[in-house]
């Protein structure tokens, strides 16, 4: 959706879909509109708790019966395994997209990381889809007025025709952008400090491997450090996604910068950096 300022001033029931890298300030935003009655739909909670909370519970339960006493108590059914999925604690949906490398390290082979891969694409495309209900949802159930889609940093990646499209004729799409070197050295350097699993295109990652195993004098990726090789795409990553969210974001949406958004502390502070997005465009 485009606006201009007064259009967006009247825009009754303001609904914000929020794009942009792991780390920028996408889940801040959320959690600081959430105090003043948005509702927040978080891509990555509704795909750990629809879409893939079976495949989830299968992987722990494999690794539980690799354990004789707990075996005998999950055949009987004598214990049972729940997630405890939460939308600022996605550790279950993180476990199970993993990291690629040696599992003697806790990294996922690669047959099964890409299995696991095309699992999360999917369960991202069907969350993303279902955000047109939860704005009906949270509105005609909820009485919220507004509504901010939390998403993934993977949705550029998805590849998939009619999930932008969906997302911008239902949501103001809104790029939140590192725009220097400081604040981009310090993204990178955070992901590294704590790999965390990731999506990834799998063309990107069959040439980001073509690179890595020569260069590493590894054969076979289970001869990977599942960390070492977090460490070293994440800013392969970080690049790669940058035009593909600029090619969403400049015929559909607005752009903000991640200092801004740090700004940011209620949703009169929000709705004024909104506003100062559409100028800037228009």
């Amino acid at each position: 959706m485009k606006f201009s300022v007064e259009e967006f001033r009247d825009w009754e029931n303001k609904k914000i879909t929020l794009l942009g890298m792991s780390g920028v300030g996408k889940s801040y935003l959320a959690s600081k509109l959430r105090r003043d009655h948005w509702f927040h739909y978080s891509g990555d909670y509704r795909i750990g708790t629809r879409y893939i909370d079976e495949h989830i519970l299968d992987m722990i339960k494999s690794e539980a019966m690799k354990v004789p006493f707990l075996k005998e108590l999950l055949r009987t059914d004598w214990i049972y395994v729940h997630n405890n999925i939460r939308v600022n604690d996605l550790g279950p949906v993180l476990s199970f997209v993993g990291k690629l490398g040696n599992p003697e390290l806790g990294g996922v082979g690669l047959k099964d990381f890409i299995r696991r891969q095309a699992i999360y694409r999917q369960a991202e495309i069907d969350a993303m889809l279902e955000v047109p209900a939860f704005i009906h949802k949270a509105q005609a159930v909820y009485n919220y007025s507004h509504f901010v889609n939390d998403v993934g940093g993977s949705v550029c990646d998805l590849d998939q025709a009619g999930v932008i499209e969906s997302l911008v004729e239902c949501t103001m799409i809104l790029y939140i952008k590192v725009t220097n070197q400081e604040q981009e050295n310090i993204l990178i350097e955070r992901a590294q400090s704590s790999p965390k699993p990731m999506y990834y295109r799998p063309e990107f990652l069959r040439e980001q491997l073509e690179i890595y195993l020569p260069q590493k004098g590894i054969e076979y990726a289970a001869q990977i450090d599942p960390d070492e090789f977090a460490r070293w795409i994440f800013p392969r990553l970080f690049h790669s996604r940058i035009p593909r969210y600029e090619a969403i974001v400049k015929p559909h949406g607005y752009t903000v910068t991640s200092e801004e958004v740090a700004q940011v502390n209620n949703e009169e502070d929000f709705l004024q950096l909104l506003e100062l997005a559409i100028e800037r465009n228009n």
